[in-house]
């Protein structure tokens, strides 16, 4: 078993870059074909505890074992915010900026402007891609909570080594796997519950047999999808054929949620 993580790394960051709050950020469902991409934060200072006993990166914990750590985490940490970005958003503006909506949707919950973020991966999302805009009638809207991102530390596998990425990362996978347990019920067809949107082989076929469903990415290259329906009829894919597409109704996601625990 690989080394469990700890807040050595948040610590160095914290003292290095003067600050109180730091936020920790993971995401799940990036590369999924159908669902939300669902972003979770959790915010650490230089008097946060270290995380509970079995935090790991998400991947790497069974169903349950996830489960059982949610409540734990969520009183451990100081703060934390689990929100989302629909399939239909990322159709509209693309799975950065949906990422990027999310993780902002995440800190307006947050009851503490976070002074540093650290994200796990290798790109910086949260402020490289324009924020969305939208007009007063679209789904999508700028939020303010991001007008000015706080500056960002990217880490490969900071999910492997960071307790409290690790620990963002089982909140925001607990939550999109309940939402696509939900979707299931709505979508039988599609096995949701089994492979949660992602490109299994069952999932698949079940695309090439029923075509997408109002929750899958249909920008995306799969059976049915925009670039499907293009090559079928010898078109050139583009804004047009996207205007005249029925994305349909968007799943309700929820508020999310966040926690402050007072010191």
């Amino acid at each position: 078993m690989s080394k469990a993580p700890s807040l050595r790394i948040e610590r160095e960051l914290l003292r290095a870059h003067g600050v109180r709050w730091l936020a920790s950020i993971d995401e799940v469902g990036r590369g999924a074909l159908g669902g939300p991409v669902t972003v979770g934060v959790v915010l650490v200072d230089l008097d946060t505890k270290a995380a509970p006993t079995g935090v790991r990166d998400s991947k790497l914990l069974t169903p349950a074992a996830r489960v059982r750590l949610v409540p734990r985490i969520q009183r451990w940490a100081p703060a934390w915010a689990v929100a989302h970005a629909s399939a239909e958003e990322i159709d509209a503006i693309g799975i950065l900026r949906a990422l990027r909506l999310a993780g902002e949707r995440a800190f307006a919950q947050l009851p503490v402007r976070p002074d540093h973020v650290l994200l796990d991966g290798s790109y910086d999302w949260v402020s490289r891609p324009a924020p969305a805009l939208f007009d007063e009638d679209g789904s999508v809207a700028d939020l303010d909570a991001w007008e000015q991102p706080p500056p960002v530390t990217v880490r490969v596998k900071a999910d492997m080594t960071c307790s409290s990425v690790a620990a963002a990362s089982v909140l925001a996978k607990t939550t999109r796997d309940a939402i696509m347990v939900a979707l299931a019920a709505e979508h039988p067809a599609y096995g949701f519950e089994v492979h949660k949107g992602y490109a299994s082989p069952e999932h698949r076929e079940a695309l090439e047999t029923h075509g997408p469903c109002v929750q899958h990415r249909r920008s995306w290259s799969i059976p049915g999808g925009y670039a499907d329906q293009a090559a079928a009829l010898g078109a050139d894919l583009g804004a047009d054929l996207g205007a005249d597409v029925d994305l349909g109704a968007d799943v309700d996601l929820g508020d999310g949620a966040a926690h402050l625990v007072e010191s």
